[in-house]
């Protein structure tokens, strides 16, 4: 590993790139401190507390906590992700995004073009709401968030957080072009894993005070590294169709002949399908927090974590939208219909429609396990929190929380330090990083750059 750290730095080119990396990250957490002007700090910290579950807790992590704390990167990047995502549902429905999207280099560029601007129509609605949101806000306590509001402070806000969330868009796209890894993904995963000390802080803490033994803070370790390890092995599971290319003749040279595969992941979805999921199911607890109304609050509570409802509805949701992704993102008809313009064929498929029909059924199938998968990893934490609140059940609650471990029914009281979407996203960005640094050390091995090294392919 120390071999491995000192090549990094002993290639000029890839010592560039991470120190860039490093840099631009330590610039969006500068931004980070930055906060937005003719806010209230302590108000807004105790107004946060008391959004936990909600939607706006959701959007706060993806936004690197910056919401909570109100700076100038507060939208963070997720308008730049919401308009990814809308850019790819339209090019199912929309032609003209379809063709783009097959014309290469240049149909890309325009759809990234496309999306910048969609980002900035995103960051201005929805700072323009945050700030009219804001205004009317007011503290547990009583305490204004806005001491001075109006109209200036309204357009200070969209003009603040719009720029804001242009710039650390820019840093990503920076990232992604002249660094290493993929620069959107990198600033998520750095909002998530700044608070990591503090969380090792506290739980320290709670181990001297007593609130926490021991035995229980070994099985809390172990129990995060099983997780890490089964995100691991999930993440870079395959299953690979063979292909095969027929040999042809084009004036005196021969193409093809040769066999090769086609990998199909298992977690294809990625992180979206939760994020799906999780934007849906909070709806009703953010709307009880806007409605004041007694319906909208019975309906939250039966929402609140560990909910028998709230738990169905959530895996529900996660299994549908796995599905409903992959269906947008990988089009069988389209692999097939290119296999066969290339001469390729599945050996014992007929090439066509069994082509595409044959790796649909295999997609579905790894799909559905990729969704069980995911579903898993996002009730976890919660369940270890809160347990499964089985009486709550009709007819055969009371039932079931007399015959059910109390562990089940209750929960192990362990604040499970990373959630579900958490884990998956810091995961997944540091393998596809490391990923990154490895092939480039291994290209410049093969090429001589690395005489010395004693750094082999994944067969050395």
């Amino acid at each position: 590993m120390l071999d491995s750290i000192r090549n990094i730095f002993s290639i000029p080119d890839l010592r560039r790139r991470v120190i860039f990396t490093l840099v631009l990250l330590a610039i969006y957490r500068i931004g980070w401190q930055i906060p937005n002007p003719g806010i209230s700090g302590p108000a807004l910290e105790a107004f946060w507390e008391a959004q936990r579950g909600t939607i706006l807790g959701f959007v706060d992590l993806f936004s690197g906590r910056n919401m909570s704390k109100m700076t100038i990167f507060a939208l963070g990047i997720m308008p730049y992700i919401s308009a990814s995502i809308i850019l790819q549902l339209l090019q199912v429905v929309w032609p003209y995004l379809e063709r783009l999207s097959k014309e290469g280099e240049l149909g890309r560029k325009k759809i990234t073009q496309y999306t910048r601007y969609g980002t900035i129509i995103i960051c201005a609605i929805q700072s323009s709401g945050i700030g009219l949101w804001l205004q009317a806000q007011t503290a547990p306590g009583g305490l204004p968030i806005v001491p001075n509001p109006g109209l200036g402070f309204i357009l200070m806000t969209v003009l603040t957080l719009t720029t804001g969330t242009v710039f650390v868009m820019w840093l990503g796209e920076q990232i992604s072009e002249r660094g290493i890894g993929n620069g959107i993904s990198l600033i998520i995963f750095a909002g998530i894993v700044v608070s990591l000390p503090s969380g090792i802080q506290s739980l320290l803490t709670s181990v001297r005070t007593g609130d926490m033994d021991p035995l229980r803070l070994i099985f809390l370790v172990t129990l995060m590294v099983a997780v890490v390890a089964v995100i691991v092995f999930v993440e870079r599971g395959q299953r690979r169709i063979p292909v095969s290319y027929a040999k042809r003749v084009v004036g005196r040279k021969i193409y093809g002949g040769q066999s090769t595969h086609l990998p199909l992941r298992v977690n294809t979805g990625g992180v979206i399908p939760i994020i799906f999921a999780a934007s849906v199911i909070t709806i009703p607890s953010t709307l009880a927090q806007l409605v004041k109304h007694d319906f909208f609050r019975q309906i939250a509570q039966q929402f609140g974590l560990g909910m028998p409802l709230y738990t169905l509805l959530y895996v529900a949701a996660i299994i549908f939208f796995t599905f409903f992704y992959v269906s947008i993102i990988f089009n069988p008809s389209d692999v097939a219909d290119n296999l066969r313009k290339y001469g390729g064929f599945i050996p014992g498929i007929r090439p066509g429609k069994n082509t595409s029909d044959f790796i649909d059924g295999v997609l579905s199938r790894i799909t559905l396990v990729g969704a069980v998968y995911l579903a898993a990893i996002a009730i976890m934490p919660e369940f270890m929190i809160t347990g499964f609140k089985a009486h709550t059940l009709p007819f055969i609650g009371n039932f079931l929380e007399a015959n059910l471990p109390t562990w089940f029914t209750q929960g192990m009281n362990i604040n499970f330090y990373f959630g579900g979407t958490s884990i998956l996203i810091v995961v997944g960005v540091a393998m596809d990083t490391l990923q990154q640094i490895e092939a480039q050390l291994v290209m410049r091995h093969y090429d001589g750059f690395m005489r010395r090294s004693r750094i082999k392919g994944r067969r050395g």
